[in-house]
C-alpha cells in the first residue's frame, strides 16, 4: 500500500509540473537538446558541408541556424542581454557541436528564471503580435523543423539516425 501512495504522489507531482509550461518545456528541452548533438556527433565531419540540393543549407549550416534561432528567440523575447553579432568563419564539427550545445544552455537558463505571469505578455513579432509563450512554442518547433531535415541528411549518408527520444 505504501508503494502505491508513494507512486501516486510521484504521478501527482509530474502531472503537475507538466501543467506549468516552462516546466514542461524546460524538460523536452533537454532532451532536445540531446538528441540534437547526439545528431551532429553522428555526421563525420567531412559530411558537414552535404547538402541534398543546391537550395538546401549545408548539414553544418543547419545546425548553425538552429543555433542563432535560439539565441535570437531566447535573448530577444526573454532577456535584457543583447546578442552580439559574430564574425561568419568556417567551423569545426567539435566548435559546431560546442556552440550549440552553449546555446541550448542560454536558453534554458534564461527560461528557467522567466516568471509564468511572463508568458502572457504579447511582443511584436514579425509574423504579428505574439505571446511569450507562443514564442516560447516557436523555440522548439523550430528545432524540430530543422531536426527533421538532419534525420534526412543522416539518411541520405547511409548513417542511422540516433533512436528518438520524446519527453
Amino acid at each position: 500500500m505504501k508503494s502505491f501512495l508513494l507512486i501516486l504522489t510521484l504521478f501527482s507531482i509530474t502531472a503537475n509540473a507538466q501543467e506549468e509550461p516552462i516546466s514542461a518545456f524546460l524538460e523536452k528541452w533537454k532532451n532536445s537538446k540531446e538528441y540534437l548533438l547526439e545528431m551532429a556527433k553522428a555526421m563525420p565531419e567531412e559530411n558537414y558541408s552535404y547538402k541534398p540540393t543546391e537550395r538546401e543549407m549545408t548539414f553544418g549550416d543547419q545546425l548553425l541556424h538552429i543555433k542563432s534561432n535560439m539565441d535570437w528567440l531566447s535573448l530577444t523575447y526573454f532577456s535584457t542581454i543583447k546578442k552580439e553579432k559574430g564574425e561568419k568563419k568556417e567551423l569545426s564539427k567539435e566548435e559546431i557541436i560546442m556552440q550549440l550545445e552553449t546555446s541550448f544552455n542560454t536558453v534554458y537558463k534564461i527560461i528557467e528564471q522567466t516568471p509564468k505571469e511572463e508568458l502572457k505578455e504579447i511582443v511584436d513579432f514579425f509574423a504579428g503580435p505574439k505571446t511569450k509563450l507562443q514564442i516560447l512554442n516557436l523555440l522548439q518547433d523550430h528545432v524540430t523543423h530543422h531536426r527533421g531535415q538532419l534525420i534526412v541528411y543522416l539518411n541520405l549518408n547511409n548513417i542511422k539516425p540516433p533512436k528518438y527520444v520524446g519527453w
